[in-house]
């Protein structure tokens, strides 16, 4: 396991002001783009209209050209076929989900992984997670081109230092991270050989080496600090140009970011609290992105839904779970 230092978490204080320029692009809208000195501003349209307490883990599967995604806290799986929404309730927290097969997805709750068969809603376990600590539920989650699922934990309270990182893979559960507080930000390059992770409330956003097999190889690197505008990273995805897009919790915003982590463009979301972004659509340049009512004080009617921007930017099909 690699251990890394943990900041006490202390109070989240939501500050739009440093990215103002970039989100709040003059004469923007919804599906247009405008360019704001070097980075390219774009403004997401809505996808559908449910708001959810927590909205996370979107999910485009690449056989049924369909997104599902949760509202963590109402304890969901959300999805819609045409102008047909879906639901499903469960009795624990789900966070993240992956596909097996075209009518079969892997789940990630505060107690296990599990298959989930889209056709009759039931679900059988895998393998368990953190299933004898109550305090604790799944968070953010991924596959990894080798066929890994990676999911990470947390406090239910946000406790400082309960978070883990895990992967799953050919049957295994392995810790791969310990120590840290809100883990998000699991996704891969291309080839499988790097992923990436954040500890939220650090503002950090770290790069990880991988084997063939793709495990960790070596110690994690910094690859971006936020902690200067006080942006906090919350979930991510890799395009096919292996630029990473992570959204911005309580920034209202998913920002673009090339390898030499430089930035490249922003798109702005109408929910302050954008969770995690998703490539999907026909051809995979349409970017989706969950957002949350969690901690606001009179919500408007934009916040907690599902948005989606088209990109000129492919995004790659998410990998197939080996289970």
């Amino acid at each position: 396991m690699v251990g890394l230092p943990c900041r006490p978490m202390g109070e989240f204080g939501w500050n739009r002001d440093w990215f103002g320029s970039l989100c709040h692009a003059p004469g923007a809208k919804a599906d247009g783009h405008t360019r704001q000195g070097k980075a390219m501003t774009a403004r997401a349209s809505i996808f559908d209209t449910r708001p959810c307490e927590l909205g996370e883990g979107p999910l485009w599967h690449p056989e049924r050209k369909q997104l599902f995604w949760f509202d963590v806290l109402g304890q969901q799986l959300r999805s819609r076929v045409g102008d047909q929404a879906l639901t499903w309730d469960f009795d624990e927290i789900h966070s993240a989900a992956g596909w097996i097969d075209r009518d079969t997805l892997l789940l990630a709750s505060e107690t296990g992984l599990w298959r989930f068969d889209l056709e009759t809603g039931t679900r059988s376990r895998i393998v368990e997670l953190e299933a004898d600590n109550p305090a604790t539920r799944s968070n953010d989650g991924r596959a990894d081109p080798m066929g890994g699922y990676w999911i990470g934990t947390m406090g239910k309270q946000a406790e400082p230092g309960m978070g883990k990182i895990y992967r799953f893979y050919r049957g295994e559960l392995r810790c791969v991270v310990d120590g840290l507080t809100i883990p998000n930000a699991l996704c891969f390059s291309g080839d499988g050989r790097l992923g990436y992770f954040s500890d939220t409330p650090t503002h950090r956003v770290y790069r990880q080496r991988l084997d063939a097999d793709g495990w960790p190889e070596g110690e994690p690197e910094l690859f971006l600090d936020l902690s200067e505008p006080g942006q906090y990273p919350d979930g991510a995805v890799v395009d096919r140009e292996n630029h990473i897009w992570i959204a911005l919790w309580g920034s209202g915003c998913v920002t673009r970011y090339r390898p030499d982590a430089s930035l490249d463009r922003v798109v702005e979301v109408g929910g302050l609290h954008s969770s995690c972004p998703a490539f999907g659509g026909d051809d995979m340049t349409t970017l989706f992105v969950t957002t949350a009512l969690e901690h606001l004080i009179d919500p408007d009617p934009a916040q907690g839904l599902v948005y989606r921007v088209e990109t000129e930017i492919k995004g790659g099909a998410e990998p197939k779970v080996i289970a």
